[in-house]
């Protein structure tokens, strides 16, 4: 599916997003497990995501034709000591690197990827998508609101679809590979946005596998609440009985779902 979003928006909001994770990390104490990733700590989140900005940061700047090593990517294990203001500084100049980066690069510059494209504009998307759901990580840490602009929530479920799909094409031992068995379907529907967003998708399961498209359908099971709680829901950052989002019909196969749609 065509991405929703252009490409300077992506750079845009790989820039805003860290912005607002910069925020959340304003003040609070660095120590603190995230609930979302208990086995991260708030500072380890901040480096997973400065370091991952870093690391696509020289994929895309050097043209990569392979992928690599993390232990060659300069700074990404973060600043030494535990200043907040230094970490505060990494995260900023690691998120003006890679949009810089893409930016100059353009989307669709040829460069290595994991995935089902190889260049630039997969990278914008992905790191703009890694920042938006990470920082619902940090939000939740430190109990502050997460809001995201509609079209970039609606991005984010797409994308997510497509790497779970990716996933279970590609990687045979990927538990995303057992959804799928005829008949059955799943129903995410946003109750806040305008009809023009269409922010609704069904997703089915086929004996090879599983399908979706955007669109309002009965299904066997449907999510339904605020778009920003369904992403969380979609993502596991918010549990399935939270009173921000209603389930109707079969729970079984929602949870069925969760617990097998992964990054590989």
């Amino acid at each position: 599916m065509t991405p929703s979003l252009d490409h300077d928006r992506y750079c845009d909001e790989i820039i805003r997003q860290t912005e607002l994770l910069r925020a959340h990390l304003d003040g609070a104490d660095l120590s603190v497990t995230v609930p979302t990733c208990p086995d991260w700590s708030l500072r380890d989140l901040a480096v997973h995501i400065g370091g991952a900005h870093r690391w696509a940061e020289q994929l895309v700047r050097t043209k990569a034709t392979e992928e690599i090593p993390e232990e060659q990517v300069p700074g990404l294990l973060g600043p030494d000591g535990d200043d907040p203001a230094a970490l505060d500084t990494w995260l900023a100049d690691g998120a003006e690197g890679l949009a810089k980066a893409l930016r100059a690069a353009g989307p669709d510059t040829e460069v290595w990827t994991w995935a089902w494209e190889h260049r630039s504009g997969f990278w914008a998307r992905r790191m703009a998508h890694e920042t938006v759901v990470h920082r619902a990580d940090a939000a939740h840490a430190v109990r502050a609101e997460y809001v995201l602009a509609p079209e970039v929530a609606a991005d984010t479920i797409d994308e997510w679809l497509e790497i779970v799909r990716f996933a279970q094409r590609t990687e045979p031992e990927d538990s995303a590979g057992e959804l799928r068995g005829g008949g059955r379907s799943l129903h995410l529907h946003a109750t806040d946005t305008a009809p023009a967003l269409n922010a609704e998708w069904l997703i089915e399961f086929g004996d090879d596998g599983f399908a979706w498209r955007r669109g309002h359908e009965k299904a066997t099971v449907a999510l339904r609440g605020p778009l920003t709680d369904v992403l969380q829901v979609f993502y596991r950052r918010l549990p399935v009985d939270s009173e921000r989002v209603e389930v109707l019909g079969e729970r079984e196969l929602l949870a069925f779902w969760l617990e097998r749609a992964t990054f590989g």
